[in-house]
């Protein structure tokens, strides 16, 4: 199974992709989607995104897709343009047809570092232990790729949960 996990964020949308075996996972690819339009203009922005991140999920074509919660900040502005970024991360899945996980940030940091308030610098080494030798195009792309490895974890659990209950059945 291949599995994309995205980190929203409207200048950079971080994506990861890996395939899922068993227990084992391998990185297929990472990157980061910066949008185009910098004068301001939002809609040009979102659509910059839109089509980027449409191209990664035509290259890879996962089967599965994970986004992570944003987080409510002070500046409530900054929030809502994050919250419409996130709409284009769930939006492109969806268009594929993939059904989307979503997670909060200490659920993706807990599945992959073990604690649920670390640090951007544990998640990034965590990620590198799990694929070593690779290249992560940012911390964005880091963070995408532990969305990543937080949903491969999460589908694996619910699919031995579902074997246990046919076996119990």
């Amino acid at each position: 199974m291949r599995v994309i996990g995205i980190d929203p964020g409207l200048r950079n949308l971080g994506w990861g992709v890996i395939d899922v075996a068993g227990a084992r996972l391998s990185h297929v690819a990472n990157g980061i989607c910066h949008s185009a339009g910098e004068d301001g203009d939002l809609a040009q922005r979102l659509l910059s995104l839109f089509d980027q991140l449409s191209a990664v999920l035509k290259i890879h074509g996962p089967d599965a897709a994970a986004v992570e919660h944003t987080f409510v900040n002070k500046d409530a502005v900054a929030t809502l343009k994050l919250g419409q970024a996130r709409g284009i991360a769930l939006l492109v899945p969806a268009r594929f047809g993939l059904v989307v996980g979503e997670y909060a940030p200490n659920a993706v940091k807990k599945t992959v570092v073990g604690v649920g308030h670390a640090a951007k610098v544990q998640v990034d080494h965590m990620v590198r232990l799990q694929f070593p030798g690779i290249v992560i195009a940012g911390p964005d792309a880091a963070d995408a790729l532990a969305v990543a490895i937080c949903h491969a974890h999460h589908l694996q659990s619910a699919g031995r949960l579902q074997a246990a209950l046919r076996a119990a059945g």
